[in-house]
């Protein structure tokens, strides 16, 4: 276990990253005429209405995890596969900008542009005082656990966002297989998780750092000019 996933500065980082990233969720799926989560106490940003025990392990084990999913009711929707689709990317682009917003203050808190490395991120500590220090590890913490989180989500495996999302450019004729697919997908993560986990086979790994990577590099020549 990656000893800087124990620390404070990563575990509020965790905490409030997976909490806007299932309010989201919930405040999309009540936009759209869904008031299942408000019912279920989850239009919140207290984390312990969102926190899934195996998740939260997961992201100290491994680095990236998950929360407790939102629960909506499909039917509640105008135009269920749409509206479900627009509920199931709404936690990863919140995750994009928490995760934006992060590494821009973290840029700026540095006065240079942050690394281009994800796991560099974990070990940022500079500045000149104690609250510096401890304000940039927040930060750092913040652009890792998001873009991971938003990475892992977009995976289009069940049930996670992406399969969701993918559902909706899913043609009528392949719906039923389709359908097989998502019931088999957890099964299919399981073996995934712990195939990275147990034989160090890093096939999530390569899908969630490849999509991080590719994210800060793109902030890094946006970041150039303007810090």
């Amino acid at each position: 276990m990656h000893s800087t996933f124990l620390n404070p500065p990563f575990l509020i980082a965790i905490l409030l990253s997976l909490s806007i990233h299932e309010w989201a969720h919930g405040w999309a799926a009540y936009k759209l005429g869904d008031p299942t989560a408000a019912y279920a106490g989850r239009l919140t940003l207290n984390p312990l209405a969102h926190l899934d025990l195996m998740g939260a392990l997961m992201f100290l084990i491994v680095g990236f995890g998950w929360a407790k999913p939102v629960p909506i009711n499909p039917y509640f929707f105008r135009n269920p596969k749409r509206d479900t689709a627009i509920v199931s990317i709404a936690g990863p682009v919140s995750n994009f900008l928490l995760g934006t917003v992060s590494f821009f203050g973290l840029a700026l808190l540095l006065k240079h542009q942050a690394s281009s490395s994800p796991f560099d991120l974990l070990t940022t500590g500079a500045g000149a005082g104690v609250w510096e220090r401890v304000l940039s590890q927040i930060l750092g913490s913040a652009v890792f656990i998001n873009f991971g989180l938003m990475a892992f989500n977009l995976l289009p495996i069940a049930p996670l966002d992406g399969s969701k999302v993918l559902h909706l450019f899913i043609p009528a004729r392949y719906e039923d297989t389709y359908e097989e697919f998502l019931r088999r997908g957890p099964i299919i993560l399981l073996i995934l998780i712990l195939v990275e986990a147990f034989l160090n086979i890093p096939l999530l790994s390569v899908w969630v750092l490849g999509i991080m990577e590719f994210i800060m590099l793109g902030l890094n020549l946006i970041a150039g000019p303007i810090l």
